[in-house]
């Protein structure tokens, strides 16, 4: 397992190089700069600036010593931040996203888990019916139109949960059901899918036959296997649950990190987008990997290869 690991870190380095280079070069090649919108500044004052932060340079230059900076760990100071790293913004910001996206990927789980399960063992059954067509309509509403719909019924009409905010352990149900929703509705049909291919399974009918009790069977020898194609979606899921988090920290007005990153794309803020989008692309990779383990972990027949 120790050599998978480092092989796939190694694999990680020159996808992160390329991300960073693409994101580097885009950034600089749109239009306008972190300091163009700035009021009252003049040629001179801004010409300080640039020199102050190297953005007089050559673009290699300014390319390479980005790279440097990261190599030594260093993800550079914030244009628009006075005083602050980008590594103070991810670290004081990114707990917040961390915490949403743990609470919507419980919510996911337990709700597209169960839902899954109910409806594989009760195949063709009205709940069946309900249960999927609810889950096709939750991937097909986006959260950007969830997530004001849940505010408007829920805030503002009865009163029962904050819109904005993240002061109050209440403050955390609606954003974290705009996002649990949206992918407990991809875990259900994940589960019944390979709920129902273990429970056709003739070491299934053998376990029955022997007089295991349905229980036994369904969370013994069944759900090890029925849930294989959920663990494997829950390394994107993960990922685009807390990467995912830009518009429902947004709508609901949360202080996490894909709130900086939306602000710092506007404001062509090239050193906070280049280290979230690198932040971001650690975190995805990371998640993929734990997955593959956790895969090899429930399939005795894989292996770290």
């Amino acid at each position: 397992m120790l050599r998978f690991i480092a092989r796939r870190v190694l694999e990680t380095i020159p996808v992160l190089l390329t991300i960073a280079t693409v994101t580097f070069f885009m950034m600089r090649l749109a239009p306008g700069g972190p300091f163009d919108k700035e009021k009252a500044t003049t040629p001179e004052i801004k010409a300080a600036v640039e020199s102050y932060y190297g953005l007089n340079k050559p673009l290699l230059e300014q390319y390479l010593k980005v790279l440097g900076g990261y190599l030594k760990g260093d993800l550079g100071p914030d244009y628009k931040y006075p005083n602050r790293t980008v590594a103070e913004l991810i670290a004081g910001s990114f707990p917040v996203s961390l915490e949403l996206g743990c609470w919507s990927l419980a919510i996911a789980l337990v709700l597209g888990v169960t839902a899954g399960l109910i409806a594989a063992i009760r195949k063709n059954s009205l709940f069946d019916y309900s249960a999927m067509s609810l889950a096709m309509a939750g991937i097909c509403l986006p959260t950007f139109v969830l997530g004001p719909l849940l505010a408007l019924g829920f805030a503002i009409h009865v009163h029962w949960f904050n819109a904005s905010g993240w002061d109050f352990a209440r403050d955390r149900v609606l954003p974290a059901l705009t996002l649990g929703l949206f992918y407990s509705a991809y875990i259900a049909r994940l589960t019944r899918g390979g709920m129902l291919e273990i429970l056709n399974q003739d070491f299934i009918r053998t376990a029955s036959a022997k007089g295991a009790s349905t229980a036994r069977v369904l969370f013994k020898h069944a759900l090890r296997g029925g849930i294989a194609p959920v663990v494997s979606f829950l390394g994107p899921a993960a990922a685009g649950i807390i990467t995912g988090s830009f518009v429902v920290e947004t709508i609901f007005n949360i202080p996490g990190l894909g709130r900086f990153f939306i602000t710092s794309a506007f404001n062509r803020d090239y050193t906070l987008v280049l280290g979230t989008v690198l932040f971001y692309a650690v975190l995805i990779v990371a998640f993929n990997l734990l997955v593959d383990i956790a895969q090899v972990c429930l399939n005795p027949k894989l292996k770290f290869e």
